[in-house]
């Protein structure tokens, strides 16, 4: 009885540690660009969720500071939203 308690909690804690693993290995390129870029947003969430989508379609590419800069990133710049605005934060 104890061996078989034993071997749960093992295999529990293996698995636990495998997934915190896969969860810190998905981190993106994007992750901290994206911080950085939203740090001074009024709807951090809101800005986050676009920032991370825009960076993953221009290949990782976010425009520096927190407002503007966004020649440097042409793809970034052009997205539109379904009402022709600017998708990118």
């Amino acid at each position: 009885m104890k061996l078989t308690i034993v071997q749960f909690f093992i295999i529990s804690l293996l698995l636990t540690s495998s997934l915190f693993m896969l969860s810190t290995a998905d981190s993106s390129p994007c992750d901290g660009k994206c911080n950085v870029r939203c740090s001074k947003a009024g709807r951090q969430d809101r800005c986050l969720k676009y920032c991370n989508i825009c960076c993953e379609k221009c290949n990782y590419c976010v425009p520096s500071g927190t407002y503007g800069n966004k020649d440097e990133c042409p793809c970034y710049r052009d997205m539109k939203n379904s009402k022709g605005q600017p998708k990118c934060p």
